[in-house]
């Protein structure tokens, strides 16, 4: 389980964007298990809402903590979605999949009408790239022939590993994490990577925050995602 110490404030200023009988996107990773914690205390006191969430991780939380779960089946649209970001630059633009969640996240984020993002003073870069690492989810048939275009493109990927063998994605894919420099057009370069055949998903989020919260200690401020 991700450590959610910090976080705990944020996740409760976002409870004040979901509404009584919505449904919610629930994110991955640290910021966003603090939030599902949050969730499911004021779904035990009679909030009622239903999630759908972006990973196994959090769908398993989330029924430990008795929130509803439904499926793109179940509803017509997410009314809100909260998620964490691995980097936040001054326009709201994001880079995501670090935990390994992108494509899932995207496509729940993508079909939100409000994306939600929390995230630590430490996460905010001046340049997407600044951290140097953007994750890019491919097909297992596809890695070789994908590492060797993304390497052409400039980003030199490294399989991810966990335990000492291939990490695999709840989708059953394979993530490149892609040594990357600052970057000039994130939305051109997402358009470069998702036009190599076999990737699937890239950590590159542009125009889809409408929101973002940054915890600075105790303090939580909210900026305008770069979708507002």
């Amino acid at each position: 389980m991700a450590d959610t110490s910090g976080t705990e404030a944020i996740a409760q200023r976002a409870l004040e964007l979901v509404p009584a009988n919505s449904v919610v996107g629930l994110g991955t990773g640290r910021a966003a298990t603090a939030f599902i914690h949050a969730l499911g205390a004021r779904v035990r006191t009679g909030l009622v809402v239903r999630g759908i969430p972006t990973s196994d991780a959090s769908a398993t939380l989330a029924t430990q903590l008795g929130i509803p779960l439904v499926t793109f089946d179940d509803v017509d649209a997410i009314d809100v979605c909260v998620d964490g970001a691995d980097e936040v630059d001054p326009a709201g633009d994001l880079i995501k999949g670090y935990g390994g969640a992108l494509l899932r996240e995207k496509i729940v984020a993508a079909f939100s009408r409000k994306l939600v993002i929390l995230v630590g003073s430490e996460k905010l870069v001046p340049v997407l790239g600044t951290r140097g690492v953007l994750p890019v989810e491919v097909v297992p048939f596809a890695l070789t022939p994908c590492r060797r275009q993304l390497a052409a493109l400039g980003f030199v990927g490294e399989p991810r590993a966990k335990d000492g063998k291939l990490f695999v994605t709840d989708n059953g894919n394979y993530i490149l994490d892609c040594k990357t420099a600052p970057l000039t057009d994130p939305a051109a370069s997402d358009a470069a990577l998702h036009a190599v055949p076999g990737v699937v998903g890239t950590g590159l989020f542009v125009k889809r925050a409408h929101t973002i919260m940054v915890q600075h200690g105790n303090d939580v401020e909210v900026r305008r995602g770069s979708a507002a």
